[in-house]
């Protein structure tokens, strides 16, 4: 395992790592300016926008269009009809304007408070506790009652359990138990109780399917229980470097216990039930909600919040158009892929891709710049573009963030790390792809993640830049090992998030059954290694700069 991995692998390095950081971030000169780079800069310009014209094609102007329509809707933009066939962001999306409202009342409330009760900080907590849960029992109805006592179960076990090793023992199964249960009995039914709780089944609230929700709260359970058993076995006035809120660095304000004391029902409530991040994060552990509440981070600066905003409506417009002029999504569900060229069934699933990290990247930065708004600092859950991506292990560090790092911090290290990451990388896709849902087609998704990351893991140990990094030929085999990532990558994600193993089979067949898509593929190939090589510049210029993005 190579520095640069073992760096990825624990996050930004620590004081004890500056040393080796610096080393790491020797780099080469600029190739932004070459020969080299102005033929790929020729080659973007050109295949970029064929890209989009190809996809484009595929509307009303197709004789396949009749295939599809039926999922399209009315839209806003030219008269075009809007693609908004994909269920979890439609809901998101026709709901906008509400949690808007949401948003800006509760932090209407929320700073209100904090101006009445700025003498006395920890009172917030409160605050948070009883507004979350009032707000929760609006989403769900009468089926906050099935989510207090499974949350209160959870807090029992840390309460009961303490530093005992039976602590995360019984987490995990207890919370693994109830991700099976929810799903199984698709949220439970009062009217199972007999018939006298029967009618609490008429009140659902809002959002009926709590369960779906649960996900994220089960991750705050873990969270919880875990921190309290570290702080029970190492308390805080066991860390040298243990500091008052004022002066605590990011990373301590995860890894460094809070006060005993902060390991109570009201705080614990307040942290599962936090309305900013409870329908879908990003996550973050309890430690640092707690140490946030008291202290809020000094990064959240009100230009940044300002830009962080921009951005996200910025991203909305680009999805708009995107859903009015490129339908990969309804052609996907329908499910028909006959007639189309290799070049069109690629760029129905390169764009399907597209869309995916858009339709997540949206409500993710929503919900963030609530948090932000509110004085708590989540991490960024979409740190690069997905057309940014070459490596399948920064892939994962880079998507969906911080349930990374939890996975990190409450899995990966707890199994050994780096050390025995060809082993345990196994139960960690596992847990992931049971967590997203309990089909099939997603323990594929997480066992083709961890078969295609053997080749990389392997290549890097035995072709790494220590070795081979002076040879002119080190940056070209990377390229080709990159692009052989990318097509790796793409299908994993298409079985995993899109169109499912029986939709891969076919879209496949499509473009390797003739000699036609053998030579498309020969062309894609190029065009990606064109990408990868542009990818590899970025990554010298963070590294020219310092900036620890590099790492991801």
């Amino acid at each position: 395992m190579t520095d640069e991995i073992r760096l990825q692998l624990i996050g930004q390095p620590n004081a004890e790592d500056a040393d080796k950081h610096k080393e790491l971030r020797s780099t080469s000169a600029s190739r932004w300016r070459t020969k080299e780079f102005y033929f790929y800069y020729a080659c973007v310009a050109v295949v970029v926008p064929y890209m989009i014209y190809v996809t484009y094609g595929l509307g009303p102007n197709s004789p396949y269009y009749n295939r599809y329509a039926y999922y399209l809707s009315e839209g806003w933009i030219a008269g075009r009809k809007v693609d908004n066939s994909d269920l979890q962001y439609a809901t998101f999306r026709n709901n906008l304007p509400k949690l808007i409202l949401l948003a800006v009342a509760f932090l209407f409330l929320s700073h209100a408070f904090r101006m009445v009760a700025q003498k006395r900080p920890t009172d917030r907590f409160y605050f948070l506790a009883m507004v979350s849960v009032l707000i929760t029992l609006g989403l769900h109805g009468a089926s906050i009652i099935k989510i207090l006592i499974i949350v209160s179960c959870s807090y029992g076990i840390a309460f009961i359990a303490q530093g005992s090793r039976w602590n995360p023992i019984c987490t995990w199964i207890f919370n693994l138990a109830i991700l099976f249960g929810n799903e199984y009995y698709n949220g439970y039914r009062f009217a199972t109780l007999g018939s006298t709780f029967a009618w609490l089944d008429q009140y659902q609230g809002y959002h009926a399917r709590w369960h779906v929700l649960f996900n994220f709260v089960m991750l705050r359970l873990i969270s919880f229980n875990v921190d309290y058993y570290w702080q029970c076995r190492k308390g805080r006035e066991a860390y040298t470097v243990a500091r008052s809120d004022e002066s605590i660095t990011d990373k301590e304000r995860i890894t460094i216990p809070c006060r005993a004391s902060d390991y109570n029902y009201v705080y614990f409530i307040s942290y599962v039930f936090y309305t900013p991040l409870y329908l879908c994060g990003p996550i973050i552990t309890f430690n640092d909600f707690v140490s946030q509440v008291r202290q809020p981070s000094s990064k959240i600066q009100r230009s940044y919040v300002v830009i962080y905003a921009l951005r996200w409506m910025a991203v909305v417009l680009v999805m708009e158009v995107t859903l009015h002029y490129l339908y990969v999504v309804a052609i996907s569900k329908a499910g028909a892929w006959e007639g189309y060229t290799p070049m069109q069934l690629s760029m129905i699933g390169y764009f399907n891709l597209v869309i995916i990290w858009m339709k997540l990247l949206i409500p993710w930065r929503f919900f963030r710049l609530w948090a932000l708004l509110d004085g708590i600092w989540p991490e960024e859950n979409m740190v690069r573009c997905v057309s940014n991506n070459y490596s399948a292990q920064r892939f994962w560090k880079s998507w969906h963030r911080s349930f990374n790092r939890w996975m990190i911090r409450y899995i990966f290290i707890p199994l050994g790390g780096s050390k025995y990451i060809t082993y345990n990388m196994w139960i960690v896709f596992t847990f992931v792809a049971l967590w997203h849902d309990l089909e099939l087609k997603l323990l594929a998704w997480g066992w083709l993640i961890c078969l295609f990351l053997l080749p990389e893991i392997i290549a890097s140990k035995l072709y790494n830049y220590d070795k081979y990094g002076e040879q002119p030929s080190y940056r070209f085999v990377c390229g080709l090992g990159a692009t052989f990532n990318i097509l790796l990558m793409m299908i994993a994600n298409l079985v995993g998030f899109c169109i499912g193993l029986d939709g891969m089979k076919a879209m496949l067949s499509e473009i390797m059954g003739n000699l036609q898509g053998f030579y498309f593929l020969l062309c894609a190939i190029a065009a990606l290694f064109v990408g990868v090589q542009i990818m590899f510049e970025i990554r010298e210029s963070e590294k020219r700069r310092g900036d620890p993005k590099w790492t991801m």
